[in-house]
């Protein structure tokens, strides 16, 4: 056992230190940071396609070919909004109209805004005597620091704006000299340290590759069964909802929000044609269960297994460790981190040079 030293310990405390500090600069200056790791991040996934434009469509000039790559993705984005956002606002719009309906059947009211006058103006008196009362003063009173709280929030949604500004100009600019800031990075450390944070960097981009890759693949599988399954039920914008679910399934479980306009759909599918509105909700949660089970038990463990190196019996224990541990944020963060800290176990605590390959079926050791 090697014998700590006091020199040995006053360097551990220093870099102890340091690493409070550092933390502490990143969480004071998070709000200036964020942008500029979110731009950071956005070029990561971009750079393959204005690479592919530059190169592969030959665009001689990097500052076209971003635009070019911008335009086709803000295209795109576009088009999955129109297929979805449209409909759904015409879904619910019908909702409203049967809603509307039945409730003029039920109460034999003609007209709803003619019958609140009819009321307001039946009731003036006592109307009058509420708005003077004590109890109107402090309802307002108590009301009036919401209301500075919602323009508080428009201004913070203003200044999002804003900061989406400042993060396209960011990713444009990283986009610009990608390969010079990637490949010169790490020059920011001292030479006898840059070993280290190289292969630490390669780690993080080959699990990141991994990960995307796989996700990917596992979101459009999500997507074509959500589709299918809607359709076979019969289940109110079936496609529109499938690639939905599929696009929010590029986060991992974010696609559960899904079940909330499910729940209205089935409504009004139930009021539109007078079917049963349990049977039809347990119907569409009998397709998110079924599918569920198909991605998390066949899919997940193949693709994502395949993709990221693990085994999917420890694909799931991480999945379930992070989760518990870091919530929603340690579902999204569990598979590369899970690789990475595999990859470092094997590399510094092992000492194995390469991870042990994956045991030869059957059919190969015959």
């Amino acid at each position: 056992m090697k014998t700590i030293t006091f020199d040995t310990f006053v360097r551990g405390l220093i870099v102890l230190l340091i690493a409070a500090g550092v933390f502490y600069m990143l969480n004071l200056l998070s709000s200036v940071l964020l942008p500029f790791f979110v731009a950071w991040l956005l070029a990561y996934l971009l750079y393959p396609l204005v690479k592919f434009v530059q190169y592969k469509l030959h665009v001689k000039i990097r500052a076209l070919s971003i635009v070019i790559t911008l335009i086709v993705v803000i295209a795109a984005i576009t088009g999955v909004i129109w297929l979805i956002v449209p409909p759904m606002i015409e879904q619910f719009e019908k909702l409203g109209q049967v809603a509307t309906h039945y409730l003029q059947q039920e109460t034999n009211i003609a007209s709803f805004p003619d019958a609140i006058q009819d009321w307001m103006q039946a009731n003036s008196d006592e109307l009058e005597k509420f708005f003077q009362s004590d109890d109107f003063t402090q309802a307002v009173r108590e009301a009036l620091p919401q209301v500075f709280n919602v323009i508080g929030q428009t201004a913070n949604v203003l200044m999002s704006v804003v900061g989406s500004f400042i993060t396209l100009l960011y990713m444009f600019f990283i986009l610009l000299d990608y390969e010079y800031l990637t490949s010169n990075w790490i020059r920011i450390f001292p030479k006898k340290n840059r070993p280290f944070w190289q292969g630490l960097a390669d780690d993080v981009e080959r699990a990141m590759n991994s990960y995307m890759r796989g996700q990917g693949l596992v979101a459009l599988t999500m997507g074509i069964l959500f589709c299918i399954g809607f359709t076979i039920i019969d289940f109110p914008m079936a496609i529109g909802l499938g690639i939905m679910i599929g696009i929010m399934d590029l986060v991992p479980y974010l696609h559960s929000l899904a079940l909330i306009p499910t729940v209205f759909l089935a409504l009004l599918k139930s009021a539109d044609t007078g079917q049963n509105f349990w049977l039809i909700l347990i119907s569409a949660l009998a397709v998110f269960l079924i599918v569920q089970i198909i991605i998390d038990f066949v899919v997940t463990p193949k693709v994502m297994g395949k993709a990221m190196g693990l085994n999917p019996a420890i694909l799931l224990l991480s999945l379930s460790v992070w989760g518990a541990l870091l919530g929603f944020i340690g579902l999204i963060i569990a598979l590369p981190l899970t690789t990475i800290l595999m990859v470092y176990y094997q590399r510094y605590v092992t000492k194995d040079e390469d991870p042990p390959s994956p045991p030869a079926t059957n059919e190969t050791s015959k």
